[in-house]
């Protein structure tokens, strides 16, 4: 599949209409009134036009999108959506075609987008997933159960993006606007009819899923991260929550074990279905879940209001008998029965890069790659481990760089917190001094150790200070035996590192298969 995902049968549609019916009009150089043009796409990216598209010339964090106009043109674009700005660009560089100019042209591109496509989105069942951390394993569940009662899915996240049996692997965690409803429109055309989908924060922000009204929404829940986009938590809850708005969606899921979803459930401008999958919970819930180790490992009940549902984990830990119980509840929400949900969950998911083991035989000790890089998400992760560890936790942990750098020493933390040994090394460090972002996180591990242990010193901490990521692995594989569990964590399904504006190949679980062979070997 091309890593271009359109449909094929577009017919061309006026872009006088469309203009029109987002409160616009189509002008030339000037403002005069435009002779109409057909087109048959929406692009943000002057190098993916192709003949017959509208440019989407928008204001960037660097450059304006009006000023690859020019290349637009050339490559076939028939019009452009752009800003004043954007406009005073065209016409210095004496590009001359027509154009939809509008104070805010990115508020508008979702609405064009769907119409573009004639509103491809409400052909398919449609179920989005926002929250901190569970995003994609919980769309990976989704998914799963929709295919084992035999519906054709698309999914879209951090990982891939698919439709049906067909996969590339995603740029980012939720398209462009007119990327996503082109991706629509190719379902619809390939007969898909559900579509199962990650939906950031960054991307209600940004409107990115303007257009588009889910079934269902699921809200897992929300901790500390990406402040250095949203600025304050208030400001990153605002975003989640206009998800729960009529515009957006349907149905909510929430989940009221903490309080910004009991504030979301609270605030919600749809209806809303509440669970709880902890005893502490802060909100009043319609769903419980209630663990059952009696039946087995990662086993629990999900009481409602007038049924219980017996399920299990759909992979190993207690976030995800919370991931597994949302996606329950979203299911009956939309009509099925006990028994369905029961069945549909039954033979679980498998999530690349979320808790995924890397088996390396007998004698060596049990190594798990997974995606954490939040500090709730950690601590989720390593809680888990703890739990069916013999020997000795170990964690690998590192931080993105020019990402919100406060995590930083809570992400120590939290894993000096239930590992035995802590490897502090790099993860994407960009072009940071991945030195200071590792002292950042060795910071945290040393305060929580020092915390938890009265009168020991700092340097007394069990953690190893290890630059490049390999070496890190290596040094964690040096230090674990047998009965010891090693956690690799921040990177997951991702096969690249980005260093210095290069993006490197590497991939943490064949790193660890490597480092391996050199410790098992030497």
């Amino acid at each position: 599949m091309s890593s271009t995902l359109r449909p094929t049968k577009v017919p061309q549609v006026s872009v006088r209409r469309l203009a029109r019916e987002v409160g616009a009009e189509l002008t030339l150089a000037g403002g005069l009134p435009s002779p109409d043009v057909g087109a048959c796409g929406i692009v943000l990216d002057s190098r993916r036009v192709t003949v017959g598209d509208i440019y989407a010339g928008l204001p960037g964090e660097h450059v304006h999108g009006a000023s690859f106009a020019g290349q637009a043109a050339a490559s076939g674009a028939v019009a452009v959506l752009t800003d004043p700005e954007g406009q005073a660009l065209m016409d210095a560089a004496g590009v001359e075609l027509p154009r939809i100019v509008v104070p805010s042209p990115r508020d508008l591109l979702g609405a064009l987008s769907a119409l573009m496509y004639d509103r491809p989105a409400d052909a398919l069942t449609l179920v989005g997933v926002t929250g901190t951390n569970g995003k994609t394993t919980t769309a990976y569940i989704v998914d799963s159960a929709l295919r084992a009662m035999g519906r054709r899915t698309g999914l879209i996240g951090t990982i891939e993006t698919r439709v049906g049996e067909r996969s590339v692997s995603s740029v980012r965690t939720t398209p462009e606007s007119c990327d996503l409803h082109a991706l629509f429109a190719l379902m619809r055309e390939e007969d898909v009819d559900s579509c199962v989908m990650e939906v950031s924060s960054h991307a209600l922000e940004l409107h990115r899923v303007d257009g588009a009204v889910f079934d269902v929404a699921i809200f897992t829940n929300m901790s500390q991260d990406h402040l250095d986009f949203h600025g304050s938590m208030e400001t990153y809850f605002k975003a989640k929550a206009s998800l729960f708005t009529p515009e957006r969606a349907r149905l909510g899921v929430v989940c009221v074990d903490d309080a910004w979803g009991a504030r979301l459930a609270r605030e919600a401008s749809i209806p809303v279905v509440t669970v709880a999958t902890r005893a502490d919970a802060v909100g009043d819930a319609h769903w419980t879940l209630v663990p059952e180790p009696e039946r087995g490992v990662d086993a629990f009940s999900l009481v409602g209001p007038d049924e219980t549902f017996h399920l299990k984990g759909a992979l190993p830990g207690d976030y995800n008998q919370s991931n597994t119980a949302f996606v329950a509840v979203a299911l009956s929400s939309t009509g099925l029965s006990r028994t369905q949900v029961e069945t549909a969950l039954a033979d679980g998911a498998r999530v690349p890069g979320r808790m995924e083991p890397v088996d390396l035989g007998a004698e060596a000790p049990s190594v798990y790659v997974d995606f954490a890089h939040t500090p709730e998400a950690v601590r989720a992760t390593l809680a888990t481990l703890k739990k069916n560890t013999r020997g000795r936790l170990i964690a690998v942990i590192g931080a993105g760089g020019h990402r919100d750098s406060s995590k930083r020493p809570l992400m120590g933390g939290a894993a000096m917190e239930y590992a035995d040994l802590v490897v502090v090394t790099d993860d994407n460090p960009r072009d940071e001094d991945p030195a200071v972002i590792r002292e950042a996180i060795a910071v945290g591990a040393r305060a929580c150790w020092v915390e938890n242990r009265p009168g020991a010193a700092e340097d007394s901490a069990p953690i190893r200070n290890v630059a490049e990521r390999a070496e890190g692995i290596a040094e964690a594989l040096r230090c674990a035996g047998p009965q010891d569990v090693v956690a690799v964590l921040g990177r997951g399904h991702e096969k690249k590192q980005e260093i210095m504006g290069e993006f490197v190949p590497f991939d943490d679980r064949v790193a660890v298969e490597s480092a391996w062979s050199e410790v098992a070997h030497p």
